[in-house]
This record gives C-alpha cells, structure tokens and sequence, in this order.
C-alpha cells in the first residue's frame, strides 16, 4: 500500500500554510518553517521542487520569499502529492512506468487494485487547498 512520505506531507503543510498567510505577499520561508514546525533544511528540499513546476513562486531578496502562483481553491491535492510523491499506484503494476504485466489476462485481482488505485486518485482530487484552510 502506498504511505504518504514526509516529503508529501510536508509539501501539503507548506502549501496550506501559503494559502493561509500570504494574502498575495512573499512569505519569508522561515516563517513557514518556524509556524509548521519544519525545519529549513528539508524546506529547502521541496520547494525547489514547487517552484520549478509554477505552484510556487520566489523572490529573492528583502521583502522576498515565496507565494502561491494560483487561488487556493486551483490546487488539486492529488496535484501537489503527486509531484512530491510521485506515483500513487497501490501495486507496481498499476504504476505510470510499470512494464506490461505478463499475467494481466489471467489475474484474478487486478480489478480490485484498479478499483482501489481510481478510489484513492478520485479522493485526492476532490479536495482543494481552499478545502484544507
């Protein structure tokens, strides 16, 4: 079953946080840090990250520091744990990049786990960050 990593839930924290104080302003990341408890170090793994596939961005600089590029209510959850996270797929062979699987025609569960697999990407995709605030 695929978990969620830190570096998922943390990007979720991060961009809560963003929607929740920034008010069209840069946020200086060490107040993110300092407000979710995470360390700068392991922000500055993620937002890079954010950054350079436009869900964030940066300023540098006084007066700089990041925001969101979009309303809270256009960023999809299944979007930001998707970038973090990668692939969701609940079993190897569901994944984007996964080979053809062999024993496809004869598998007597691979309904479910594409059943489980389209629940969970529905469920992520219903919420928002407007929805989390």
């Amino acid at each position: 079953m695929t978990m969620i990593s830190t570096r998922g839930r943390y990007a979720l924290r991060v961009m809560t946080d963003l929607a929740l104080y920034s008010k069209g302003e840069y946020i200086p990341m060490k107040d993110v840090a300092a407000r979710q408890e995470i360390s700068l170090k392991y922000l500055e793994q993620i937002l890079p990250v954010l950054t350079k596939h436009g869900l964030v961005e940066t300023v540098h600089g006084k007066g700089g520091g990041y925001r969101l590029t979009r309303k809270p209510s256009e960023y999809r959850i299944g979007e930001i744990l998707r970038l973090t996270e990668g692939d969701l797929a609940p079993v190897a062979c569901l994944a984007e990049d996964a080979p053809p699987c062999s024993k496809i025609n004869e598998c007597k569960s691979i309904r479910f786990w594409q059943g489980l697999d389209k629940v969970i990407n529905e469920y992520i995709d219903s919420y928002t960050l407007a929805d989390l605030m």
